[in-house]
């Protein structure tokens, strides 16, 4: 008898942490004479002492206290003092001062731009903004909120008592449960959240540390390099201070620059950096270049968080220091959302990198617990991919305003009461020999022409390619439905590699949905805390690819066409390389093919009507079945004559049948739950037999109503569908869940047109309410058989003496046919967006500006 399969939910230790707030537990240290903080700059030098630290702050906190109070609290009722400020000693005394008041602070770079700063503002509601002199005012004043330079306030605090505020002179009393800091994350939508530190998440994690990575002796000097609005600025200023230890103030310069930052880690005898794996990478080519000098004797604990800690990386840091040597090259990883870091794996010797296939993200920390997910929210298997989501005392205590409450919920599989919340990461893990493995976003898993295609297995496959030193995969332009994979990457000094070349090896290693358009960039952009600038990335492609068609310039080759062809080829190369843009991949030229070059079912529609705009016309399916740009140009007529419907001789239409039942529901379930543009709104609460329940609960009527039509190909075999009713004659059916809510999304657009601008009376408009083709097509044969099905409902409305046939189509390809090939009549141009359910609830709020649902209408002639 066999053993019972290992589930994929790994727990940390169980200990007691203390919970109350951190300004408490720093009281022993106030008589202290010993150096705090240590800030230097180009024109001081500046010490402050544990004491002084005390009693600035107790006389801060009463000033901070005095301004906010009129204010009042946030809508979340917690005090919050907006701090922008560069990193100083001042700073932290702000900090410290705004907890002493009663308050939370919430972080705010000066080098925001104004939109970001006017955005934290308004939805963090603080009751007073503190800011240095590298901050620019006037980006407060239009507020309403109350500003206060520090200078000022240190100022009014000279004449206030030093001892420490009374409970009656805070703002709140604050416990274990009280907000401490709120930092502004932009997640997966773009649009920044507040998550809402309380004392209890941040101590959780401190003391996880302090057990797991305790203080030495010897160790008296820490740094504090990370940007305060990063979550990674929590431990390293308030765990050194914790423990007495000297805190070192490091400016940008010198964290950017690896040879000031390694003279200051080395004469001050650093004993533990936080950084990316990109820092340490830089740290280590530095390093390299004197392998004579050993200047980071004393630096024995390097943590690497928020990037992904490549094998090849870790072996690099062994081959410097040595196996056995002492030095612990640490994997955290986690995210604001719960306290930076939940889970942890070390590596004290370079044959740990050979036990598992990638280095794990570990196990987790104490009082916290991993689940890994099934969409169905059951715990995989050992060894089977799952969505990490995460239970326990790191927890933040959700978004400022109540915002994405989905993100943490019920926890179905809790243990124990303090497992009772989940938060959802957005990330797929995998356990491994009882450790997880980091498995790639949610988010990098994307539909390509209608595959998934795995934009960190491209990353891996790109970054393999000899000559390339760094590489990042995006995928620009998944919410208008025509998405690009894109490869940023920059070339090792001593490579000569174009873009090209780098495709053109890619094609040994990837298929071919998944080849990215290759850009060669000199440098990849970060973000303060280190981290890729994916979206300076994005942009930059943006606005590279956005110039005017006439600053585009193509590699043409007309060899192999025919003198009397040449002027339509000219159209044809230049229509096809204005429609792909830069995303053109290798020379247009007769022997060149459309889906080679980059195209894909979207874009070879476009690219039709271009053609029919500028006089050209070519059947649908001749485009689409043509081997190359040659076999097109056959086919192209200056005269729309010579559109012949040539689809017809790849599928055979039938009326629909009892025997298609559970064939029409697998092509449902994979044209609308896989690939269908609402459901990706409301995966979480729809389930594939939601669907088979719909078409059961209406399979009778659509039979006897005899106006649903079935593709077949040459084999018998059903390969699309469209399933049409009487749009004054369709049954009532009960639905439940996001299928529930996608219905009556499509009864509210439809009703307002259907009831007001089409004729009355049953017999009059045919509803072609679902349309669905196998997974099994390619993107050729999609659309002909999108197009033989719109044509087979058309007839079987004219046949039927219907006025009319009446759609709505939320998919850009659909929307694209129908207009612009079919001929169909717009009637409501809605934005998905701005729609607002019976419950009072933005259900697509996520949704992109351009995602639109088209009602439109195509009479009978």
């Amino acid at each position: 008898m066999g053993s019972l399969p290992r589930v994929s939910v790994v727990t940390g230790q169980r200990v007691s942490a203390p919970a109350g707030p951190l300004t408490n537990m720093m009281d022993n240290l106030t008589a202290r004479d010993a150096t705090a903080l240590i800030y230097k700059d180009e024109t001081s030098c500046v010490h402050v002492s544990y004491a002084e630290l005390q009693a600035r702050t107790n006389a801060l906190g009463r000033a901070i206290a005095a301004h906010a109070r009129p204010v009042g609290p946030n809508r979340d009722g917690d005090f919050v003092i907006a701090v922008c400020m560069e990193p100083t000693h001042n700073t932290i005394m702000t900090l410290l001062a705004t907890w002493k008041a009663g308050a939370a602070y919430v972080p705010m770079d000066p080098s925001f731009p104004q939109g970001g700063i006017s955005h934290i503002l308004k939805d963090a509601e603080p009751s007073l903004v503190i800011y240095d002199n590298t901050a620019n005012p006037s980006m407060f004043s239009g507020s309403g909120i109350p500003a206060v330079s520090f200078d000022e306030l240190s100022l009014e605090a000279s004449g206030l008592p030093g001892d420490k505020p009374s409970d009656s002179e805070m703002l709140l009393q604050t416990t274990a449960e009280s907000i401490a800091i709120v930092l502004y994350t932009s997640g997966s939508t773009g649009i920044p959240k507040g998550v809402r530190l309380p004392y209890s998440a941040i101590c959780n994690r401190l003391w996880w540390q302090f057990r797991t990575f305790p203080y030495t002796e010897h160790e008296r000097f820490c740094v504090w390099k990370t940007a305060l609005t990063f979550v990674d600025s929590v431990c390293e200023i308030w765990g050194p201070l914790l423990h007495g230890r000297t805190l070192i103030i490091l400016s940008r310069e010198t964290t950017r620059d690896p040879q000031k930052l390694v003279r200051v880690l080395a004469e001050n005898e650093v004993h533990r950096l936080v950084l990316v794996p990109t820092l340490l990478r830089s740290i280590l080519m530095y390093l390299s270049l004197n392998r004579s000098e050993r200047p980071l004797q004393s630096l024995k604990l390097w943590v690497c968080s928020g990037e992904t800690l490549s094998k090849e990386l870790a072996g690099q840091f062994f081959q410097y220091f040595g196996d056995n040597e002492g030095y612990k090259l640490a994997n955290f990883y986690g995210s604001t959302e719960v306290m930076g870091d939940v889970t942890f794996y070390v590596l004290e010797r370079s044959q740990q990198l050979d036990i598992h296939p990638t280095i794990p993200i570990g196990k987790p920390v104490d009082n916290c617990a991993i689940y890994l997910l099934d969409e169905e929210m059951n715990p995989a298997r050992e060894a089977e991919p799952g969505e990490v989501w995460v239970a326990g005392s790191n927890l933040a205590a959700g978004y400022v305003g109540g915002q994405a409450p989905e993100k943490f919920c019920y926890n179905p599989h809790a243990s124990h009461p303090d497992f009772g919340k989940l938060y959802r990461t957005g990330d797929f893990g995998v356990l491994h020999k009882g450790m997880i493995l980091y498995a790639g976003r949610t988010d990098s898993q994307v539909k390509i022409r209608g595959h998934r295609v795995d934009l960190l297995e491209v990353e891996t496959a790109v970054s393999a390619v000899e000559g390339i030193e760094k590489a990042v995969v995006l995928c620009y332009g998944l919410e208008r439905g025509n998405p690009e994979v894109l490869a940023f990457v920059t070339i090792s000094p001593d490579a000569r590699l174009s873009a090209h070349h780098i495709e053109a090896a890619l094609k040994n290693s990837l298929t071919h949905y998944m080849l990215p358009q290759v850009i060669v960039i000199e440098a990849v952009p970060l973000l303060v805390n280190g981290k890729v600038d994916r979206q300076a990335l994005l942009k930059m492609y943006e606005n590279t690819n956005n110039n005017d068609d006439s600053e585009i310039s193509f590699d043409i080759d007309y060899t192999g066409v025919e003198a009397e062809k040449l002027e339509a080829a000219k159209v044809l190369f230049e229509t096809v390389g204005e429609v792909l843009g830069r995303a053109a991949r290798g020379t247009l030229s007769v022997r060149a093919g459309f889906y080679e070059l980059g195209g894909n079912s979207l874009n070879s529609i476009y690219t039709i009507t271009r053609l029919r705009d500028r006089g050209y016309y070519i059947d649908i399916s001749e485009f689409l079945g043509a081997a190359n740009l040659g076999d097109v140009l056959a086919h192209m007529s200056s005269g729309p004559d010579h559109e012949t419907g040539g689809y017809d001789h790849k599928f055979t239409a039938v009326a629909m049948n009892e025997d298609h039942e559970q064939q029409v529901i697998d092509m449902i379930v994979s044209s609308f739950y896989e690939k269908a543009e609402l459901e990706q709104f409301l995966k979480h609460e729809i389930e594939t037999e939601d669907y088979a329940h719909c078409i059961r609960a209406c399979w009778a009527a659509l039979l006897q109503a005899r106006l649903s039509v079935v593709l077949e190909d040459h084999s018998g075999t059903p390969v699309a569908v469209a399933l049409n009713f009487d749009a004054r004659d369709e049954p009532e059916i009960e639905l439940n869940g996001g299928l529930a809510k996608i219905m009556t999304f499509l009864e509210f657009v439809e009703s307002s047109v259907r009831d007001t601008m089409l004729p009355e009376g049953k017999g009059t408009i045919l509803h072609s309410f679902m349309m669905a083709t196998a997974s099994s097509l390619s993107p050729q044969d999609n659309v002909a058989a999108i197009r033989a099905l719109e044509h087979a409902t058309m007839r079987i409305a004219r046949d039927r003496r219907f006025h009319g046939v009446f759609t709505t189509n939320t998919s850009p390809l659909t929307q694209q046919l129908g207009t612009d090939v079919l001929g169909f009549q717009t009637l409501l141009d809605y934005q998905i967006n701005e729609y607002i359910d019976p419950n009072g609830d933005r259900i697509f709020g996520k949704a992109p500006d351009d995602m639109r649902a088209i009602v439109c209408w195509k009479p009978i002639e």
